[in-house]
């Protein structure tokens, strides 16, 4: 499917790796330019070498939107590279799973991470997405459904981001502007692909299988399609929203879990 988006610009936030990379890439592989965000230099450049392959306009910067000035410093890259924004995506915020009672400093790192690095970046961005009549897509998570207390303050953070986006939509759908917030469950990105060859290595199982096992009878997570997703089923839909294709969706919370079961 043509996503019409040949002739427009998208900020990446968390796009040098997983989902985000993978939706960069879906977005750079319909013509769109890109400009992706990571807070390491070395691998943005790198994953923004890679995605040029395709002769795509693939642009990286090195900023923390966690940071007060990171989300004005990756809008300025933006914009000096492209001249506009038509969409954003932040796919940021992973840190949080840990139980309740932690410091009331490793509680504002997982506001930080999770909550403000999201809402920074929309905010930044707003003025450049009502001149484009753009879109907003943002990460939450399936646990928001289920939360544990082995991993509240990552849940409750990522319930913000839902919240957070639904009254974006509300608010900015008059200048044309659409927000929506996806809700992975679990994504084999690199994190679960390093567990699955510790597992399959520990208990002697089939490389394959050794996830999927320990998922459902370790984890207790009742997926219907017995396994994890994938980075780029994932940036698939994080383009499709941003794209005119989804030109009537907005506000929602759009599950991408495999039918786990909350």
């Amino acid at each position: 499917m043509d996503l019409l988006i040949a002739d427009k610009a998208f900020l990446v936030v968390g796009g040098t790796s997983g989902i985000g990379f993978a939706a960069a890439r879906s977005l750079a592989a319909d013509g769109a330019s890109v400009l992706i965000v990571g807070r390491d230099e070395e691998k943005a450049q790198a994953a923004a070498a890679g995605l040029a392959e395709g002769g795509s306009r693939v642009v990286p910067a090195s900023v923390d939107v966690a940071k007060p000035d990171g989300a004005d410093e990756a809008d300025a890259s933006a914009l000096a590279a492209f001249g506009r924004i038509d969409g954003v995506a932040v796919t940021t915020g992973l840190i949080g799973h840990e139980p309740i009672d932690i410091s009331d400093e490793r509680w504002m790192e997982v506001v930080s991470d999770v909550l403000l690095g999201t809402t920074r970046t929309i905010q930044a961005a707003l003025p450049h997405l009502i001149d484009a009549r753009g879109t907003i897509v943002t990460t939450a998570a399936y646990s928001i459904r289920a939360p544990e207390i082995a991993r509240l303050p990552y849940a409750a953070m990522k319930s913000a981001v839902a919240t957070f986006t639904k009254g974006i939509a509300n608010a900015y759908g008059k200048h044309g502007v659409r927000a929506n917030c996806i809700a992975p469950g679990a994504i084999e990105t690199a994190a679960l692909t390093s567990i699955r060859a510790n597992i399959a290595k520990e208990r002697n199982l089939p490389y394959e299988e050794a996830l999927e096992m320990v998922m459902i009878d370790d984890w207790g997570l009742d997926i219907a399609l017995r396994r994890p997703g994938r980075p780029e089923e994932v940036g698939e839909l994080i383009a499709f929203l941003l794209s005119p294709r989804a030109g009537y969706l907005t506000g929602a919370l759009v599950n991408i879990d495999g039918g786990t079961n909350f």
